[in-house]
């Protein structure tokens, strides 16, 4: 990548125009299943997760490339679209399989009552409340999406599953050892089936009797960065693997993957990368390739300049 100081900090309008961004950063993202590397034993782990029907726990630091399996196994097999719920302190398994906008329909009932006209309108009213439709309030979460019956199983990522509240793996163990949930909503509505809404999607599926039942389990992907412990009961459901520590001859497969040749100067990068890694220092793999980018080539920054934006990109993360 030639580097071109856009900004220059005088405060003189300029159009300059702006270079072609590395692959990893185009936008709409590019799905990066063709450079992914899988590391030594996760190719087996993914396999095994698949025969036995069982999700995937994929822990590692951040950064490590835990989440982009997913992406490439979603390819290889023909999945579709990866479906993907992240997780937060506040994140609850009621979300994950559907929404509903309790306060949307109630609005849309009063607004239909308030511009019906007159006794004739209470009339109207009635009849209104017979067109009531629930399914414009309703939408499946990504994992409800993911146990819709289906030919061919769904991909699901389940990003830092260890930042949720305590109980939320715990709430998981039913439905991943059941493929089935209710939508108590609709078990209580006046149609035995509705059309409802697909996560991420404008597409709907037909939901018998309030009870969503998958056909084909899942593949999922639940990545930790080790911030906490989980259950004997939840670990006994999974296929557990730990990405390994990144060495050298890893990473020099994982620049190769994402640029056609290593750069001039790429090699040392990574070397010197690698061996930060090993002396315990907490980096990631796209920091790496950022480092790569911007620092390698006929046409990159050298000297001071060099050295700066290096130490710039290559923050050790558990600083400020």
């Amino acid at each position: 990548m030639t580097w071109n100081p856009y900004y220059r900090g005088d405060g003189e309008q300029r159009r300059t125009p702006l270079a072609d961004p590395p692959p990893w950063r185009t936008f709409p993202r590019t799905p990066q299943h063709r450079q992914y590397q899988p590391p030594p034993g996760l190719v087996d782990a993914v396999n095994t997760a698949l025969h036995l029907r069982r999700p995937l726990l994929v822990s590692g630091p951040a950064g490590s490339g835990k989440s982009t399996v997913v992406e490439q196994v979603a390819h290889e097999l023909d999945l579709g679209p990866v479906l993907r719920w992240h997780i937060t302190s506040r994140s609850s398994l009621t979300e994950a399989l559907y929404r509903y906008d309790a306060l949307g329909r109630i609005h849309a009932q009063s607004l239909r009552a308030a511009t019906a006209p007159g006794p004739a309108g209470r009339r109207a009213g009635g009849r209104g409340r017979g067109r009531d439709d629930i399914a414009p309030f309703l939408q499946l979460g990504p994992l409800g999406t993911a146990l819709l019956p289906a030919e061919r199983p769904r991909a699901l990522l389940i990003d830092e599953i260890d930042k949720s509240d305590l109980d939320l793996p715990g709430d998981l163990l039913e439905v991943l050892e059941r493929g089935e949930f209710e939508i108590p909503e609709l078990v209580r509505y006046r149609r035995a089936r509705v059309s409802v809404r697909q996560w991420d999607s404008t597409a709907e599926h037909p939901v018998e009797q309030g009870r969503v039942r998958c056909t084909q389990f899942p593949f999922i992907v639940l990545t930790s960065n080790g911030e906490r412990e989980f259950s004997p009961a939840f670990l006994r459901r999974c296929i557990r693997y730990a990405m390994p520590t990144l060495t050298a001859g890893l990473l020099h497969g994982i620049v190769q993957a994402h640029f056609e040749a290593v750069p001039e100067g790429g090699a040392a990068l990574v070397d010197a990368f690698a061996e930060r890694v090993l002396g315990g220092e907490h980096l990631a793999i796209d920091q790496l390739l950022n480092a790569v980018a911007l620092l390698t080539g006929e046409q990159a920054p050298q000297g001071k300049q060099s050295e700066e934006l290096r130490e710039l990109i290559l923050r050790e993360l558990s600083r400020a």
